[in-house]
Parts: structure tokens; sequence; C-alpha cells
């Protein structure tokens, strides 16, 4: 998942708020075992392979999660096993993200900022738009789907261009879902997050 340097958050109590919640779930995140963070990688891809809007769709957009993020590197290839057509972000010097196609792990390299990106020909930034399933990282979602991520944009720049009716997933883990998310004006909703106890849909 990018992790960009975050842009300027604006000067108030949302930001603030938005800062001290990012920085509790990090510190939780990197307190889980190793172990626990594979186990509920492999049970978050199950959920989503089996899902209806997943099994149905052509092309799937999704990311190389890092560190303790909830895992993605089984998913991603469980997804081309299924004959999905797999896009991935890659991070541009604004905070933007392209996107290009998934071909295997011998198609990643590494990038700036700890990142793995997919060498394959630039799609565009409009491309996220092709996609039948956009699948996102985050840190939290609220009861009603306003989700968190790292402060950079990217994201919600990226789900700003899906159309709207598109099922669009942030992966969370279960402790992660239910929060008092704070919210800004840009910030775009999820339709669902995934956990590895199942599917929430807003």
């Amino acid at each position: 998942m990018p992790s960009p340097q975050s842009l300027p958050e604006p000067v108030g109590d949302t930001g603030v708020a938005k800062l001290a919640l990012r920085d509790q779930l990090l510190t939780a995140r990197r307190r889980r075992p190793l172990a626990e963070v594979g186990q509920d990688a492999r049970a978050i891809a199950d959920h989503l392979l089996v899902a209806p809007e997943v099994r149905r769709a052509a092309t799937v957009a999704c990311y190389v999660s890092v560190g303790t993020e909830p895992g993605t590197t089984a998913l991603l290839d469980r997804l081309t096993s299924a004959g999905k057509r797999v896009i991935l972000p890659v991070l541009l010097p604004g905070n933007d993200l392209d996107w290009a196609v998934y071909h295997g792990e011998t198609s990643l390299a590494p990038a700036g900022r700890g990142l793995l990106e997919p060498m394959s020909a630039r799609l565009g930034a409009d491309a996220v738009a092709t996609a039948d399933v956009v699948l996102v990282p985050g840190l939290a979602v609220s009861p009603t789907g306003q989700r968190l991520g790292r402060g950079g944009g990217s994201y919600d720049r990226a789900l700003a261009r899906v159309p709207l009716g598109t099922f669009t997933c942030v992966l969370l883990y279960a402790d992660e879902t239910g929060v008092a998310v704070p919210t800004e004006p840009h910030d775009q909703p999820v339709t669902a997050a995934v956990t590895p106890h199942g599917i929430l849909r807003f």
C-alpha cells in the first residue's frame, strides 16, 4: 500500500483527530504477530474470492501490501488464477496513482518508500474507473463506510474516479471496523470492508 509522506492536514480539530487516530492504529498494527498477519491474509482472500462482486468481475484493482498491513500476496495470485485482470497502483510524484497490469510476483519491482510496483506499461490515472471491483488499503472504517487512509490522499483521488455503484472495499483487521473516523469533504467512502471475519457492506 502506498505510504506517502502525509500531505498537510488542515489545521483544526479534524486534522488533529485524524493524526491521533492514525498513530493509535499504526501502533496496534506494528504489534501484530507475523503468523497472525499471514493467517488473516488467507482468511481475507477466502472471503473476497467467494464474494459475488469479485466472482463476476473481469478487472480488479488491488495493491501490494507492505509490513503488517492485511496481506494481499496470496490474494493477487488467486485473483489472476481465477482469470481476473488485476491492476495495481503506481505512485506518482504528486501522490496521485497511475495503474499497471499485474503479471505475477516476478513482474513487481522495488519502488520508492518501500513499495513494490508493477513493471508493465502504465495505463493512466483513469484506469481505475475500468475496474469492476476496487480493493483499497486503509487503517479503519466507520459504520457508514468512511475510510481512514494514511493521509496522502492517493486513494481518495482514485476513488473519486470510480463510477457510482462499483464495489469498493477496504481491507482491514476486525478491530479496525466500526471506528468513529473523522471526515472532511474530500474523503471518499467505500461500499464495503473485508476482515478475516467476513465482508461488511455499507
